[in-house]
């Protein structure tokens, strides 16, 4: 046994070990006040990782949810309006029905009942035109529009709606590209520099697009180039020489592409001063099947000269190659008429399709009676009026199919699904709290304990800190 004055071991370790306990007891105090296990990454590193990614598949799947409801919704859209044609139809059956009595009809009466039946052909085909969700036209056959690129070199991306130039897609057709004014890149120029060698104007800095770059007397156009791109993620901006003068360029094309050179100095330019330079947007002239030319314009988003829109909102993203393409007309795409598609899920691919269809009167009851549809039958004579009952009692079977289709889609596919990610949040959300949250009742017996150990561990530091002094005794002896 040693007595020490300079070194007093149970202090230092009695105070190492009540720092331990006063760490553990401030991440137990956060721990009942969040009511989190871990709140930084240093809690349960891995723990961290997994729950971030449950987290992220449950806004996933609130996100179908909602999805999901909107497409329930959509389906309704769909069906209430089948429900109406299919009044119409009826009315329309039954006044074929009394115009095949022709025996007690005049021919007055007959021509009454024609024009009546017009009047119902017109509302049926108006119905299959106007009727929307949001922006989307349901039964004219365009709310399953698609495009897809068949010229990759010149068209990164096709985004076809189901309307375009003021009109709706209803058939398959091809996506034509007529003519691109290609975007430019912002650009300024230095002044004149005899080769890669030469010394800039004079020491001092320049700032291009915001960065500020640093030259002395022995900086060279080389060492400029070099600097310039090597900041390049920062500024927008590249560098090059032409053989007589640096050109900074901007990466992206059109008017976001700008470079703003101020040069206080004098490093690069003729004169003490700056220089901006801006691009332009492209324009492309585009026709689908038989439509009239489209105009695609560039900058409407603001993010990319090469990425056009057009009025109804569909897109088209030209390739560097694209956007000197010029006047020759060519096949870039095509356009698909077919099933809506509705992301019914929260990771890629969980989707479901639904089809209604062109459900205009030229649509409906075709096959029935060879050249007749509901557009054009006659209840003036008795054989026209026997016909028509065929042809609407087929228009009749046609909607009521598509409106069980429907039922069936929102019922068995979207309500079901539905149930079915309420489940799976259920039993996520329950996975998440086993790895982050606090079971309160171990906590606070943990606190408690730490509690103790802080008080104790005070206690015994002021002894050990107290213990020197029996030296003493022995310097008075």
């Amino acid at each position: 046994m040693s007595f020490r004055i300079n070194t007093n071991v149970d202090a230092m370790n009695t105070l190492f070990n009540l720092g331990q306990t006063s760490s553990k007891l401030s991440q137990s105090i956060t721990r009942l006040s969040t009511g989190l296990r871990i709140n930084s990454a240093a809690d349960d590193p891995a723990g961290l990782i997994i729950s971030e990614k449950f987290k992220s598949e449950i806004g996933g799947i609130d996100q179908a949810v909602q999805n999901s409801q909107d497409a329930i919704n959509y389906s309704k859209t769909a069906e209430g309006a089948f429900n109406e044609v299919n009044s119409l139809l009826n009315d329309a059956r039954s006044l074929a029905v009394a115009s095949a009595n022709s025996a007690t009809l005049t021919t007055s009466q007959l021509q009454a009942n024609q024009s009546s039946l017009n009047s119902i052909v017109s509302s049926i085909t108006r119905i299959a035109q106007t009727t929307q969700y949001g922006a989307k036209n349901l039964l004219d056959g365009s709310s399953g529009v698609t495009a897809s690129v068949t010229d990759g070199a010149d068209v990164a991306s096709l985004g076809i709606g189901g309307t375009f130039g003021g009109n709706s897609l209803t058939a398959n057709a091809t996506v034509t590209l007529n003519s691109v004014t290609a975007a430019t890149q912002g650009s300024v120029n230095s002044a004149a520099f005899a080769a890669l060698t030469t010394a800039v104007n004079t020491a001092g800095s320049f700032t291009i697009n915001g960065v500020t770059f640093n030259a002395n007397a022995s900086t060279t156009v080389s060492d400029v180039l070099n600097m310039v791109n090597q900041a390049s993620g920062q500024t927008g901006v590249n560098a090059s020489y032409d053989g007589a003068k640096i050109v900074f360029t901007a990466n992206q094309y059109g008017s976001v592409g700008k470079v703003n050179l101020t040069d206080a100095n004098g490093v690069l330019l003729a004169a003490a001063g700056s220089a901006t330079g801006t691009g332009t947007d492209a324009h492309a002239s585009v026709t689908i099947g038989s439509t009239t030319n489209v105009l695609f314009t560039g900058g409407v988003g603001g993010t990319d000269g090469l990425t056009l829109t057009d009025a109804d909102g569909n897109t088209m993203k030209l390739t560097v190659a694209g956007n000197s393409f010029g006047n020759t007309a060519a096949a870039i795409g095509q356009a698909q008429v077919g099933s809506a598609q509705f992301q019914i899920g929260g990771n890629a691919g969980q989707t479901a399709s639904l089809a209604i269809g062109n459900f205009a009167a030229t649509n409906l009851g075709n096959g029935a009676v060879s050249g007749l549809s509901m557009a054009n039958l006659d209840l003036t004579t008795a054989a026209g009026a026997n016909d028509a009952i065929k042809v609407i009692d087929a228009a009749i079977d046609q909607v009521s199919k598509a409106r069980g289709d429907i039922g069936s889609f929102q019922k068995n596919v979207l309500e079901s699904n539905i149930r079915s990610l309420g489940v799976a949040k259920e039993n996520l959300s329950a996975a998440v709290s086993d790895i982050q949250d606090t079971d309160v009742a171990a906590e606070m017996t943990n606190y408690t304990k730490l509690q103790i150990l802080q008080q104790s561990g005070m206690a015994m530091l002021t002894q050990a800190n107290n213990a020197p002094q029996s030296v003493l005794a022995l310097l008075r002896g």
